[in-house]
């Protein structure tokens, strides 16, 4: 894995240190209805390796033109890497996927695999590029990709702006031009207003020439006790 610069985090609006003017109460962001708390997981080195193996294995499934006793030993390698893994199954919670934050897409391969530039109560910048796997079509990404990059995106900015943990109500993507694959690209999200339990965000995704190729605006609503 290459090495990444060290994003720029501002944990101020979280760890409760900026003035009470300028941020939730820090007990108010501790609520977080009926969803568990996240605790991030320590990994060695070996798991990110093998998450970014994972990663190229998707765009070999969906990019390989080989003959069929290729596919066959792929198959059954596939097969013994599932019977290898499938005694260590463990429920949310506990693997490491999706807690590593040090690691693009914090592990998971659900997410996209972007890095984290800056993050704190002013909003958020990730970099990144849509590889293979999310093609859509005629080396574009999938339409259908861009929503998740926003919604992780809007989720990590009401983390850092101190809200409590809110769900996505409503999430409106413009597609302003063709998104293209393995090409550099970046994203930028803040907060635009606070109304009660109502965050309202917006995004844009934009080229290496600053132009903009999706903007997004969402709005996430904090967790009622009872609320998963």
């Amino acid at each position: 894995m290459s090495e990444q610069t060290q994003p720029a985090i501002d944990d101020s609006a979280v760890d409760g240190d900026r003035p009470a003017q300028d941020r939730s109460a820090p007990e108010e962001y501790e609520r977080h209805g009926g969803f568990p708390k996240i605790t991030p997981a320590r990994v060695g080195p070996e798991f990110g390796e093998f998450v970014e193996a994972m990663r190229t294995l998707q765009d070999l499934a969906v990019s390989a033109d080989a003959p069929d006793d290729v596919f066959r030993a792929a198959r059954d390698q596939v097969n013994a890497l599932v019977d290898l893994l499938e005694p260590y199954r463990a429920p949310e919670q506990q693997g490491p996927a999706g807690r590593a934050v040090e690691l693009p897409g914090r592990g998971s391969l659900l997410l996209l695999p972007w890095h984290t530039v800056s993050a704190g109560p002013d909003g958020i910048v990730m970099k990144g590029v849509f590889r293979r796997f999310h093609l859509g079509g005629n080396s574009a990404a999938h339409g259908g990709v861009l929503p998740l990059l926003f919604d992780d995106l809007f989720g990590m900015t009401v983390h850092y702006a101190g809200r409590p943990i809110s769900r996505t109500a409503f999430l409106h993507v413009n597609y302003r031009k063709v998104t293209p694959l393995d090409t550099p690209l970046t994203v930028r999200g803040r907060v635009e207003r606070i109304e009660g339990r109502k965050t309202f965000i917006s995004a844009e995704l934009v080229d290496e020439q600053g132009t903009v190729l999706a903007d997004s605006e969402g709005l996430m609503v904090q967790l009622l006790p009872w609320q998963p």
